[in-house]
């Protein structure tokens, strides 16, 4: 297959905590020498695509703003078309207004007190951290009994970083949305819209891209659905449990290639 580019997870698959996996910034290189465009596609919500950038270029990997699609930046997209003029209540843990411009936000650390804020249009869930207190979830909550839509910028249950798992927002969604009996609308992986995105930044079709992460779910499978080629990596969050438990399943989309790191991707795409 002509390689007209390559999508990269972030987390897990070229840093961990922002320091480097071993290989990746070789690798990114190799793509460069070979002038194989590359996007990066995160369910990062803690930093601006200009702080990403800047992160991944002090790690070795020469990386642009514009090269980086975040949950940011595909969730304001989301909220302009389907909610103009919302008034958005987001929490999440990061100061990310700069990517989502035209988009009214009220952060949840903002509101102190007791006493819930006025109800807004939109409840916006980035990713977790300190911010996701008890009162916090409990406001969501009420306000989502009540009819108030809940969009995500992720569905993620976990990330991996160098002390081990966190939690992340999917693992609270779950339960609001069992026990309200609503759901909410999730914009990042591994819902279309960022690979689709990404495919367009580059000006190839899907079939002409090689997306490669470290979930098997939503960034492999998930790319593999919109006519990527789906790479798994063995670093970041990925378990050879869940690979084999899924593996057994005869009926179940299995992904293109697993390799070892992202090391190995210029030897898997023949530079």
């Amino acid at each position: 297959m002509a390689i007209g580019g390559v999508l990269f997870d972030i987390d897990g698959v070229l840093v961990t905590s922002w320091r480097p996996i071993e290989g990746a910034a070789q690798t990114v290189r190799t793509l460069t020498d070979n002038q194989v465009a590359c996007a990066y596609l995160t369910n990062t919500t803690t930093k601006t695509r200009m702080q990403i950038a800047e992160l991944l270029s002090e790690a070795g990997m020469a990386v642009r703003p514009d090269e980086v699609i975040t949950a940011a930046v595909l969730t304001a997209q989301y909220v302009r078309d389907r909610y103009p003029d919302a008034r958005c209540f987001l929490v999440n843990s990061g100061q990310i207004a700069e990517d989502m411009p035209g988009i009214d936000v009220v952060y949840s650390n903002e509101c102190s007190g007791p006493r819930a804020p006025e109800t807004p249009d939109v409840i916006l869930l980035g990713g977790a951290g300190p911010e996701y207190s008890h009162l916090t979830l409990s406001w969501v909550y009420d306000w989502m009994t009540h009819g108030v839509p809940v969009v995500a910028m992720h569905r993620s249950t976990a990330w991996t970083t160098a002390d081990g798992l966190r939690v992340d927002t999917g693992m609270y969604l779950l339960g609001m949305e069992e026990t309200s009996g609503r759901k909410a609308t999730a914009v990042g992986k591994p819902a279309p819209e960022g690979f689709l995105a990404a495919a367009s930044r580059l000006g190839v079709e899907p079939d002409e891209m090689y997306m490669v992460g470290d979930d098997l779910n939503n960034d492999v499978l998930a790319a593999q659905v919109v006519g990527m080629t789906g790479v798994l990596v063995r670093t970041g969050k990925f378990r050879q449990d869940t690979l084999d438990r899924w593996a057994a399943d005869e009926f179940a989309m299995q992904p293109n290639y697993v390799i070892d790191s992202v090391a190995d991707l210029p030897q898997l795409l023949g530079l």
